[in-house]
């Protein structure tokens, strides 16, 4: 009995040890949380090391909510900070970097009912950086250089991911009428891009203490932001693209050989890059400041890089900017005029007519900037191309090459040489003469004609003599060749029977 009634009291040792195994879990868990701000704080400490990693998420992790995460399961708010006005001329430097550090959280902008407050709150902000920046009157501190790069780092640099398309080929034409992608988050990220912008422009950034953090790494992943298919992005990074290559001179070659990889990707691997225009944009501008003579480097990057971007399909999304960088080549260099045209006979379209009508653009131009001796040099093979395209059944084609006789300068050109050209492309103007369906290309074809009679009346009748006696030969082989298919035909029918 005595038994029974102690078994039923509470056990006193095993609620003290129940206890004792709380205090040792919550005293554990303090540890823990502990630790993990510690860490935190030695992250943010670590400013060079973040800023080589160029974080994506904000300074307290991944946040995408309307708090601070402290990586220990505690938010605070996401509240304004005072402004500039309202704090002493010692205190600046110190709330500038406070304010970099709040911007550096990432919002969800796929739902635009979420975080509106906080959204307003970095928004402001940032406008105030960016008035700061550009209204400084002393040198931006080291401290503050690195804050600026975590936080341009945290905001810009994400994984891009492209709108599907429908069918995996894509015409250049299609991609014209197609809209362009517009980032959600532009209203962040357009404030962003405008500091940064403002802050490597800014004759209160030290360079040598920039380069520090704007680094061959952070140059990188600002290259591949140029496949951003939002067009104002890709404009915003053309801009700090060419301030950053005009103003850390150490990185020039590093920026050239990164884009030149691009290129070599884009040209013989994918065919896909939404930024070519604007790398080609920027480097129209630099060939326009090289010294001359011209390196063996941008000869080669002219071979190698330039020629061939006339190979993709896509052409027509960047030919205005390709063409002008090709034009300045020649400009700063007659003597590239031969390798040029030679390179755009290597790549002459076949069967697409409307690239076929840009390459005569193009050779117009390259032609201007051309001298006799480089016309001389690569005449025969150009005028063979010419003259198919003079005797192509799509008129626009044929229409445009007719019009290089309007040139005064590749006119005079013609005329110097017309011994050896004329002979070569007599038959396809004589051809158009007689048969060309298209009116104006037959106008066309009579004024050349006139031009060449009226300047040279013996090499024109020899020519013609020429082509009469070549099209009787032509008719009298055809005639042999359908006398022998015939014969064929009657010893196989008579084999038959």
């Amino acid at each position: 009995m005595w038994k029974q009634i102690l078994s039923k009291l509470p056990n006193k040792k095993s609620s003290k040890n129940e206890h004792h195994h709380r205090g040792h879990s919550s005293s554990s868990s303090s540890s823990h949380a502990s630790t993990s701000k510690s860490s935190d704080n030695g992250v943010r400490k670590s400013g060079h090391s973040q800023t080589k990693n160029a974080p994506v998420a904000s300074s307290d992790g991944n946040l995408k909510s309307s708090g601070n995460n402290n990586n220990n399961g505690v938010f605070t708010p996401y509240e304004a900070l005072p402004s500039f006005k309202d704090v002493p001329n010692t205190e600046k430097q110190t709330l500038f970097i406070k304010k970099l550090n709040l911007c550096r959280v990432v919002f969800d902008f796929t739902d635009p009912t979420k975080n509106i407050k906080e959204k307003e709150i970095k928004r402001q902000t940032l406008l105030e950086l960016v008035d700061y920046v550009n209204s400084a009157n002393g040198k931006f501190s080291e401290g503050s250089v690195q804050e600026v790069v975590r936080m341009v780092s945290a905001n810009i640099f994400r994984t891009l991911n492209p709108q599907p398309r429908e069918n995996k080929v894509i015409d250049a034409l299609d991609l014209e009428e197609e809209e362009p992608s517009m980032d959600l988050a532009w209203p962040h990220l357009q404030l962003v891009y405008e500091l940064f912008l403002r802050f490597v422009a800014s004759p209160e950034t030290d360079t040598k203490v920039a380069k520090r953090y704007i680094d061959q790494s952070f140059v990188l992943r600002l290259l591949d932001l140029f496949d951003s298919e939002d067009p104002r992005e890709r404009d915003c990074l053309k801009t700090i693209l060419h301030r950053i290559y005009g103003k850390f001179m150490v990185h020039r070659p590093f920026i050239r050989k990164s884009i030149n990889n691009i290129f070599y990707r884009f040209v013989f691997e994918t065919e896909k890059h939404n930024g070519i225009a604007e790398f080609l944009e920027i480097l129209g501008s630099i060939i326009n400041g090289f010294a001359l003579p011209l390196k063996e480097e941008h000869k080669v990057f002219l071979v190698r890089v330039l020629i061939p971007l006339h190979k993709p399909k896509c052409l027509q999304m960047y030919h205005q900017q390709l063409s002008y960088c090709i034009t300045q080549f020649v400009e700063k260099d007659c003597k590239l005029a031969d390798t040029v045209i030679r390179g755009l006979l290597k790549y002459w379209p076949v069967t697409n007519s409307s690239k076929e009508v840009m390459f005569l653009n193009e050779l117009e131009e390259v032609l201007e900037a051309t001298q006799p001796p480089e016309f001389q040099r690569c005449m025969v093979p150009l005028f063979r191309q010419l003259a198919r395209c003079l005797n192509s059944l799509h008129f626009q084609v044929a229409e445009r090459a007719l019009f290089l006789w309007n040139n005064n300068h590749i006119e005079n050109l013609i005329m110097q040489s017309r011994k050896v050209i004329l002979p070569i492309i007599f038959p396809a103007l004589e051809r158009n003469a007689q048969k060309h369906w298209n009116q104006a290309v037959h106008s066309l074809t009579l004024n050349v004609r006139k031009i060449f009679q009226d300047l040279d009346p013996e090499l024109f009748k020899e020519c013609l003599a020429k082509f009469k006696d070549d099209e009787s030969k032509q008719g009298e082989t055809k005639a042999k060749r359908e006398a022998t298919w015939k014969r064929l035909e009657e010893v196989g029918m008579r084999k038959g029977k």
